[in-house]
């Protein structure tokens, strides 16, 4: 595992910092788990939030247990994994699994039809992972519902197909030992965005047919590191991103062109958003976006040029990452464990549920978009409108996209049997609101973000509220033609989508945040049309 700095004045500035971090002892009491680090106020949270630094080692015990799971589930022809789970309970599953190049169906979305492709896809053949660390999810406590009926109706005893992963004395563990479900206890020591190596990033992937040992070795080769003032590479990371964020540079743009190793950079942002965006302060990763020269840029490269390049295995660079963090937020002067700013949207979204969601209407209608909200300047279309949110981008802020859409609805259009990859990509991109950033990012040089609603509640969500006050918001929610219902709960999977769309808008705009809100009363002819509307200058 190796950092390393694209020039000398670079590496300089990160080696000042290594080397006061050294002489104040930070390395060797953060790899004993020293709770007093980050201050007396952080001391209660930090005290029960390290387990994560020996998980490459407490991890082994999880092996046996896991590996039985597997054997039984292959001897049963349950070949199609599908995990319930938000935020850290699903990035890390996906990275694992993308990057092993076996399959996992991610269900981290209440999109009505999200959950249904996955629900109608091989059912006779599904064993899900449902993954709380809290056990009270809203999210993931509507998909094991979900299943539960669906494996009901179709004869199949859920007891057979749901494995549980929570923390010990989770409501979601006493529930799930009355049903009859295998439950399998993480480190409760261990926060949910630092689980990569718990169960929670473990048993899916190990069912999906990745290689968790592997993963495990991989970051043991580098524990004994972090102990050490000169070559540790969490250190060397920490104090760069630190560094370069004190210095103005907290635009952290993540680059992973080169990398044999797919998604991490979405794991990354969850990481660094959640844990660092607090109290006016924190880092923003911005994933997919291009360099612009802008001053507070700081360019991190996973296996390729960069302001700073991290180099190694997928295991070692998750505790290499999560231990930088964790050094990054002493340097910023933040907890770096805690989440103070994630409740509001929950607890604004169980009160419009339990209220109703009422009437507003649009200041503006273009085609199948419908415009809500404060929109900057007197807009005439949905061009104007976008001209005048990017205009409204403070000097050094950021524009974030966030879209309570299906994110897979792209795939759906049928191609030709002889399409070539080149146009199948380009029929994707031309249907898939994703493109939005991209094409918005031509037109500023400040950074654009782009979120899927409403994972990015338990990632980037943190950062949007309590992080910097610059950020601009354009959210993006879309009609729903054919609902799903939560069984045992008052609501469907529509409203409650909804319903964290318009909870997260209050929470933002309650903090003066300029937000709007697009809603496409046709989602695959908004889409298109928003998409043209972004190309318009």
């Amino acid at each position: 595992m190796t950092v390393t700095f694209g020039d000398d004045a670079e590496a300089g500035r990160a080696d000042d910092a290594v080397r006061a971090l050294a002489a104040e002892g930070v390395p060797q009491a953060l790899a004993a788990g020293d709770p007093t680090l980050w201050g007396e106020a952080a001391r209660a949270e930090a005290a029960i939030r390290l387990g994560w630094l020996n998980l490459p080692l407490t991890s082994r015990e999880l092996l046996p247990e896991i590996a039985n799971l597997v054997e039984k589930a292959r001897a049963e022809g349950l070949d199609h994994v599908v995990l319930a789970g938000m935020g850290g309970s699903s990035l890390a599953p996906e990275v694992i699994c993308s990057t092993a190049d076996v399959p996992l169906t991610v269900l981290d979305t209440t999109d009505p039809g999200q959950v249904r492709r996955a629900l109608t896809d091989r059912l006779d053949r599904t064993i899900v992972v449902v993954a709380s660390k809290s056990g009270g999810t809203i999210e993931t406590d509507s998909h094991r519902r979900i299943y539960e009926k669906a494996f009901r109706d179709a004869g199949i005893d859920p007891a057979d197909r749901i494995v549980v992963v929570t923390d010990p004395g989770s409501p979601l563990e006493q529930s799930a030992i009355e049903a009859g479900y295998q439950v399998i206890l993480a480190d409760p020591n261990v926060g949910g965005r630092y689980s990569a190596l718990s169960a929670f990033g473990l048993v899916p992937s190990a069912l999906a047919g990745a290689d968790v040992a592997r993963l495990l070795d991989d970051a043991q080769a580098v524990h004994d590191s972090l102990a050490a003032s000169e070559g540790n590479p969490g250190l060397e990371l920490g104090a760069a991103l630190g560094q370069a964020a004190l210095a103005g540079r907290d635009k952290l743009l993540l680059d992973d062109r080169l990398s044999e190793i797919n998604g991490l950079p979405d794991w990354i942002e969850q990481l660094i958003a959640e844990s660092t965006g607090k109290d006016g302060k924190g880092i923003l990763p911005v994933v997919g976006g291009d360099p612009n020269g802008a001053p507070d840029e700081f360019v991190a490269g996973i296996g390729g040029d960069g302001g700073v390049r991290v180099d190694g295995p997928l295991g070692a660079q998750f505790l290499i990452w999560e231990y930088a963090t964790a050094v990054a937020g002493r340097l910023l002067g933040i907890d770096p464990f805690n989440q103070p700013n994630v409740a509001e949207s929950k607890q604004n979204t169980a009160a419009i549920l339990e209220a109703g969601f009422g009437e507003e209407k649009p200041v503006l209608v273009d085609g199948p978009v419908e415009v809500y909200g404060a929109v900057p300047g007197e807009p005439g279309d949905l061009s104007d409108v976008l001209t005048g949110l990017l205009s409204a981008v403070p000097d050094h802020g950021y524009l974030a996209v966030l879209a309570y859409l299906d994110r897979w609805a792209a795939f759906d259009v049928a191609q030709p049997e002889d399409a070539s990859l080149d146009q199948l990509t380009e029929a994707w991109t031309a249907r898939d609101p994703a493109t939005l950033r991209a094409l918005l990012s031509t037109r500023t040089d400040r950074p654009v973000t782009f979120g899927w609603g409403p994972r990015f509640l338990h990632s980037t969500g943190q950062y949007h509220k309590g992080g910097p006050q610059n950020g601009v918001f354009l959210q993006i929610t879309g009609a729903v033609t054919d609902d799903v219902e939560v069984p045992g709960k008052p609501y469907t999977l529509g409203r409650l989508q909804l319903a964290q769309a318009l909870g997260d808008l209050g929470a933002l705009a309650g903090r003066g945040r300029p937000v709007v809100r697009l809603h496409l009363t046709d989602r695959v002819a908004g889409v298109a049309h928003l998409l043209a509307a972004a190309r318009i200058e």
